[in-house]
């Protein structure tokens, strides 16, 4: 466990450390974003903003605190995917294309849209029987405590998984998604299921999600619950302590993150 340790971290950190070089864009395109100065002239042209003084660099650092912020929480939610569909393969002797899962839905225009989730286990493609029968039988549990029909529980072949850092958020467009994947998946003789990382998930937002046969697990520690605690499910059902892995390495990740939050937090001086 203790050998993976240093390939598990480099994935997570590598994805926050890209961060450190976020700069807003002002609505100006796709583009890197502006400096300081790029910022400074574009307000300083536009008579409103102008008269208001909102070329102000504080301002420039407020909105590049704000979009900072929102993006160290989405990378280290990549970086916890990333992470997550690598334990997947170590710990069930998984090939990468078994941890992968899409499908192809159709757009209003006439074409198709391919949507992914963020990780799959195949039944079938876990070769240890013993890990096979205690992930089949983590699946059944799931779906009893979900009310899934058992002929439906008959017909599915394995799990497939979207990864959360946390929940906050009660947009509905995500959550219609989300439950729009839900639907595919059972169609697809899959029982889905959402992994959040952390204890953030709205409390209307998980019922939501179980009424839709979601199955929800959350970053609880010391439950003794794989049904409920994702550390509990990634120990006792994967095989892997992933809350040991974060505790291990908790001094480098917070280390990482102060540079980074100290980054975005400060106006460029270019």
């Amino acid at each position: 466990m203790l050998l993976n340790d240093s390939r598990y971290l480099e994935t997570i950190v590598s994805s926050v450390r890209v961060c450190a070089t976020y700069k807003p864009k002002f609505g100006q395109g796709r583009g890197d974003g502006l400096t300081l100065q790029q910022f400074r002239t574009l307000y300083q042209g536009d008579p409103f903003y102008n008269w208001f003084g909102l070329d102000n660099p504080m301002m420039y650092a407020a909105h590049k605190a704000a979009g900072g912020m929102t993006s160290v929480y989405r990378q280290i939610g990549i970086g916890c995917e990333k992470m997550f569909r690598q334990i997947l393969q170590d710990a069930l002797g998984l090939s990468a294309a078994d941890v992968l899962w899409s499908y192809e839905t159709p757009t209003p225009g006439g074409k198709t849209r391919k949507l992914t989730l963020d990780g799959r286990v195949p039944l079938e493609s876990i070769k240890d029987l013993d890990a096979r029968a205690r992930f089949h039988g983590w699946m059944k549990e799931v779906a009893d405590g979900l009310g899934v029909d058992p002929k439906i529980f008959g017909s599915l072949t394995g799990t497939v998984f979207e990864v959360r850092q946390g929940y906050k958020s009660k947009d509905s467009k995500r959550q219609n998604a989300d439950i729009a994947n839900a639907s595919t998946a059972y169609i697809k003789s899959y029982l889905p299921c959402a992994i959040i990382l952390s204890n953030q998930i709205d409390s209307d937002i998980m019922m939501r999600y179980r009424t839709e046969k979601w199955a929800v697990i959350t970053g609880t520690v010391g439950r003794n619950d794989p049904l409920s605690s994702t550390y509990d499910f990634m120990r006792d059902v994967i095989g892997y302590d992933m809350a040991g892995f974060f505790e291990r390495n908790a001094e480098t990740l917070r280390i990482e993150v102060d540079k980074i939050l100290c980054a975005i937090l400060t106006p460029d001086s270019k």
